[in-house]
């Protein structure tokens, strides 16, 4: 199986407007094993999106590095898929042009447009085929999104909050979903989340990240079966665990006796 990512002693730093430097990851070591299902959580803002736009090969880090494989990642790859948190579909397309993009921007569109369909059907829109994104609902429209990453064929998906902005019902329809699909094509998936809850549904390790500049606090391995009981006495515990690691879970009342 392929999809290892490896995260080695990275920090990214930005000048800031009045020429500071500000320290977005301070190293920052991390492995992913291929298949994985790995979620970045932590505090807005601190740089969780920036570890994975570095994954994707958007930026690249002040020093360290991350490799794919054992590559180095020097830039963009359709090796990596992204997926952001507003489907960014190019609104003059059909859903089935959206898709095809990327077939045709590498221009291989002719040897592999059977697999538009095919993946239209695996996200479940092949009745939205010739739709408008302006026609479709935000799941379908991340939907479609999705299929634009995965007919790449990518050794690692990445999401950045792409369920962030669905109703609670359709958010967890998705969640099963990309779960369904990364059990069909056995890849990699990293995912950023603010949701502790989808965090601990979907992921295998579930990675707390510190406020800025960013260090790993805590990797939870996340070891119930699947299909998981949001009410399980485990993924209540683990739960709780992640909310005092983030410092969210407050504190207990002490008992009054009154005799």
């Amino acid at each position: 199986m392929v999809g290892e990512i490896n995260v080695k002693d990275v920090v990214q730093t930005f000048i800031q407007p009045d020429g500071s430097t500000l320290t977005a990851l301070d190293h920052v070591n991390l492995n992913v094993k291929a298949g994985s299902f790995v979620s970045f959580i932590g505090p807005s803002g601190c740089g969780k999106t920036t570890l994975l736009r570095l994954i994707a090969g958007l930026t690249k880090p002040a020093s360290g590095e991350i490799t794919l494989d054992g590559e180095k990642i020097d830039g963009p790859h359709y090796e990596r898929g992204l997926v952001f948190q507003n489907p960014t579909l190019f609104p003059w397309l059909s859903i089935y042009d959206n898709v095809a993009f990327g077939l045709k921007a590498r221009k291989i569109y002719k040897d592999k447009k059977q697999e538009v369909s095919e993946y239209l059907s695996l996200v479940g829109l092949e009745n939205f085929a010739s739709s408008y994104p302006h026609q479709l609902s935000g799941g379908m429209a991340q939907r479609a999104s999705l299929a634009r990453a995965l007919i790449g064929h990518p050794k690692v998906l990445l999401l950045d909050e792409p369920l962030g902005a669905l109703d609670a019902f359709t958010r967890m329809n998705m969640q099963d979903e990309l779960l369904r699909i990364r059990s069909e094509k056995s890849m990699t998936m990293i995912m950023v989340t603010h949701d502790v809850d989808e965090a601990l549904y979907l992921s295998d390790k579930i990675v707390v990240m510190s406020p800025r500049p960013a260090k790993i606090e805590d990797i939870i391995d996340v070891k119930m079966f699947r299909p998981r009981q949001r009410n399980n006495p485990e993924f209540l515990r683990l739960r709780s665990q992640i909310l005092k690691t983030l410092h969210y879970a407050g504190n207990e009342p002490e008992q009054e006796y009154v005799i």
